[in-house]
């Protein structure tokens, strides 16, 4: 059997803490999850990540993993008397089995010594990355996870499964969806276990959720600024006219009720657009002279408080 070294996956010392287990992990799945990572490495640094994190916020698995010792990543190694105890086999028996599978499977092969007992199949947890229109409109999406299952020898193998998720009204980022019965299989008669799945939403070009509200950049030029106007934003349901008053400032956020996530009280929240003032890189020469006339005509002073404010 190959050793892994869990607390490296996750940038982590081996003392360290749930809380940093967990932000180590969230973070870092962010970073390599395939739909957001440019890293041609990201698919195999996110399921390391994801089996890395699955034992260490277990704290049973988490003692046991501790239990094997620290070896360098990748090392050949037989496990200790009471593993093979545990799993009823000799050390040629785990050549081809992956740590990962035993550890998800930990809890449930531990009580084997009674083996008339029925047994509940054991609970797993996945995620299951989302975009922001899925969590707006709701509907239905497949899951695909591998979960361990039992050969004739006693011993967990991974086994691909699709699940068909209905994502409810005013789900949100971090919701923890329940598939009952869905888990690992019951053993002696025992109920199956189930299956959690944790909504994770992908980053979106343009908006930044706040709980039910969302936020979008609204880029203006500096005559729509100054004019102001009728313009175009898009919203999750679609686009929608917006007046942009005379003399608008950047940094203003213009809020449309209504325009945000909905809620599971049937509310709904914001979208707010944050003006930005944006200029253009290259003008004509007709725009040149215009803006010329302008800076000889206006009397703006955009830093008149400079002088007030220096001191002597």
């Amino acid at each position: 059997m190959k050793f892994k070294d869990y607390y490296q996956a996750l940038g982590l010392e081996r003392g360290a803490s749930e809380a940093d287990i967990k932000k180590a992990y969230r973070k870092l799945a962010h970073q390599y999850h395939p739909d957001v990572s440019k890293d041609p490495q990201g698919e195999e640094k996110f399921k390391a990540l994801a089996e890395a994190y699955a034992t260490l916020k277990d704290p049973e698995k988490r003692a046991a993993y501790d239990n094997l010792g620290q070896r360098s990543s990748g090392e050949q190694f037989t496990p200790p008397p009471d593993w093979q105890q545990r799993y009823k086999t000799d050390a040629a028996g785990f050549d081809d089995v992956d740590l990962a599978d035993i550890f998800a499977a930990f809890s449930q092969a531990g009580g084997r010594q009674r083996q008339d007992m029925p047994r509940p199949g054991q609970d797993y947890e996945i995620a299951a990355w989302v975009t922001l229109e899925q969590i707006f409109r709701g509907g239905e999406i497949e899951v695909g996870a591998e979960l361990p299952e039992y050969d004739q020898n006693g011993l967990p193998h991974r086994v691909a499964h699709v699940f068909k998720i209905t994502i409810p009204n005013g789900a949100a980022d971090g919701q923890r969806l329940r598939l009952a019965g869905q888990g690992g299989h019951g053993v002696n008669g025992g109920r199956a276990g189930d299956l959690y799945v944790v909504l994770a939403v992908q980053p979106h070009p343009l908006y930044r959720v706040s709980g039910r509200d969302l936020y979008l950049d609204l880029p203006l030029a500096p005559w729509e600024a100054v004019l102001g106007g009728n313009i175009e934003i898009p919203t999750l349901a679609g686009p929608v006219a917006l007046n942009i008053k005379p003399g608008t400032l950047a940094g203003q956020k213009l809020r449309l009720a209504k325009r945000g996530l909905g809620n599971r009280d049937g509310s709904t929240g914001a979208l707010y657009a944050v003006v930005r003032i944006d200029v253009p890189n290259q003008v004509s020469p007709r725009e040149q002279v215009l803006y010329e006339q302008l800076a000889a005509n206006s009397t703006f002073q955009p830093r008149a408080h400079f002088a007030t404010g220096a001191g002597a």
